[in-house]
């Protein structure tokens, strides 16, 4: 198994890329410690990891408020005498597809400020415990909106670009003491728009191209390479090979998983 005996944190644990990742690595053997701001999504998504085999605690935690993300750090650590793998998969629905006379400036800036702050706050926490052990991975998950251009993109598209760079330049500062960082770039992920949030923010997109959401997503599906959006699974293998050894000498790397809607 891939990641047997590892001891992985992941937040936004209840969403759809969370959960998605947990049972991908519950099969590969970790040990998992879900967090998330709500606790029925943390437990049902716990509930299908230990179908699969693994040992899962949930707890609640903002993944924006330092102290209580450093205190549920410590305590995994504690109780598992380390933390190997830190996935951030934390979401926040936010204004995509207007133009920018129609954007706030507190539309425009939600998304930077609650993607940069939460991976800063999360990647920090982990990241006492990596260097001191002197390894681990850490994993971040992006979009292609950091290298698209168009109108209704700039929050989202900064952020993204934001994240990438964030991510680059960690990589540099913490391979020294053995930690990898690992981003993902994943198109929109078919399987997830079920989520309300994630289909109430696709929603007023499509809306805003003067499309129905189906149409709309066929669409966009047209625009990649394989003709097809990626899945959650795809992106949960994925940051399961990223997160194993076997990906040892991976890191400061942007993954893309767009399905071919970018082509490097």
């Amino acid at each position: 198994m891939l990641l047997e005996d590892k001891v992985a944190v992941i937040h936004g644990g209840g969403g759809s890329i969370g959960a998605a990742t947990a049972r991908a690595f519950a099969r590969e053997g970790a040990r998992l410690f879900l967090a998330g701001r709500s606790l029925p999504r943390l437990e049902a998504a716990a509930e299908e990891a230990r179908a699969a085999g693994a040992e899962v605690e949930v707890a609640v935690v903002d993944a924006s408020d330092q102290a209580a993300v450093d205190h549920h750090a410590d305590e995994v650590a504690e109780k598992a005498g380390r933390i190997d793998i830190a996935l951030n998969a934390v979401g926040f629905d936010h204004a995509q597809g207007l133009a920018i006379a129609e954007t706030s400036l507190e539309d425009y800036l939600y998304p930077i400020m609650g993607y940069l702050q939460t991976n800063f706050v999360t990647a920090k926490a982990a990241a006492r415990h990596m260097v001191a052990q002197r390894s681990g991975v850490l994993l971040t998950v992006s979009t292609p909106g950091a290298r698209l251009s168009g109108r209704g993109l700039i929050g989202n598209a900064a952020q993204s670009a934001g994240l990438e760079g964030f991510s680059r330049a960690l990589a540099g500062e913490l391979g020294p003491d053995g930690v990898r960082v690992v981003c993902v770039r994943p198109h929109a992920i078919s399987d997830a728009l079920t989520t309300s949030y994630t289909h109430e923010m696709f929603g007023r997109i499509a809306s805003a191209s003067g499309l129905p959401m189906d149409d709309w997503l066929d669409g966009l599906a047209g625009t990649t390479a394989l003709g097809r959006l990626p899945v959650l699974d795809e992106v949960a293998e994925y940051l399961a090979f990223a997160a194993s050894d076997r990906a040892a000498s991976m890191t400061g790397v942007i993954a893309n998983l767009s399905a071919g809607a970018l082509v490097d």
